[in-house]
């Protein structure tokens, strides 16, 4: 069996369109066909189901993908050193919603204009998704907003964000509030599982319960909306989410007495993931940024 080959194999098992993949890694389909099944004549058993246009891996699939994916990368690593002194291959990255829509993008993008050869695949979730992600090596590296404490995981502090109390209300702009001064207020906070959320009620404590949680939301921008249309609601969210809308005065920072809410971000990897050179340089990058 060939790199190639193994290459392919991978691939099909995140993206099972045929026609899909082909136009993503610039391949014809017939040619990725060839390729799947030149590895399964090898290995004399068949490693996918074919149900209608899309080839489903199947259980003995599951197991060789298990068997050798951190073998490839290795050997994937290792012929990079003969080749030029260029980065290649995938990258499988998720990050928690403040990460992911607003400081992420913008330094994927400035890594890979310095690494043409290279692809980084971002998803985003919640901190606890990616947790479990991580622990079932499904994505190479996570970022999240909350702490982490499986025996299984690696966990290191790449930067510092601050919660904000924020309200489309600008009286609420002209003084100081001890928070139980806003509990009257509805409150729009994010889901369960959110490491915003998670902070937020851990900080208030005891005080928690006597919150009016109104409403919930999964994305920024449905809660923004509701803000912006109706100033009794506050919410609680990092300054990184809500910065052009302060700026632009559609909403307004609420400042607290005697509280605040800060954390780390932190960088997650399974404790047994092969680091590769691709790996090692892309969180040099993430450690350098400020």
């Amino acid at each position: 069996m060939t790199l190639r080959e193994l290459e392919i194999f991978y691939h099909l098992c995140e993206n099972p369109h045929v026609s899909h993949l082909a136009k993503k890694i610039r391949m014809s389909q017939s040619a990725i066909s060839l390729a799947i099944k030149s590895l399964e004549k090898k290995l004399e058993e068949p490693l996918f189901d074919r149900i209608g246009k899309k080839l489903v891996l199947n259980e003995r699939g599951r197991l060789f993908k298990e068997k050798t994916y951190h073998h490839f990368l290795a050997l994937q690593d290792a012929q990079s050193l003969f080749k030029e002194d260029k980065l290649s291959g995938i990258l499988k990255v998720v990050s928690s919603k403040t990460v992911g829509n607003f400081i992420i993008p913008e330094l994927i993008f400035s890594f890979m204009m310095e690494n043409p050869q290279i692809t980084i695949d971002k998803s985003i979730k919640n901190s606890a998704q990616i947790i479990q992600q991580v622990l079932e090596g499904e994505v190479d590296m996570g970022i999240i907003e909350t702490e982490c404490h499986e025996p299984g995981i690696a966990k290191e502090e790449l930067w510092c964000d601050t919660l904000v109390v924020v309200s489309s209300d600008p009286q609420l702009s002209q003084g100081a509030f001890y928070i139980d001064q806003l509990f009257s207020r509805k409150w729009l906070l994010r889901e369960q599982g959110s490491g915003t959320r998670e902070l937020f009620l851990d900080t208030l404590g005891s005080f928690a319960k006597e919150l009016d949680i109104f409403m919930e939301f999964t994305e920024f921008e449905e809660m923004k909306t509701i803000m912006q249309n109706h100033p009794e609601t506050l919410t609680c969210i990092s300054r990184f989410a809500v910065k052009k809308e302060l700026e632009r005065g559609e909403l307004f920072e609420v400042r607290l007495k005697n509280i605040s809410f800060k954390r780390k971000l932190y960088l997650i990897y399974h404790k047994e993931k092969y680091k590769s050179a691709l790996f090692q340089s892309f969180y040099a990058f993430l450690k350098g940024y400020v």
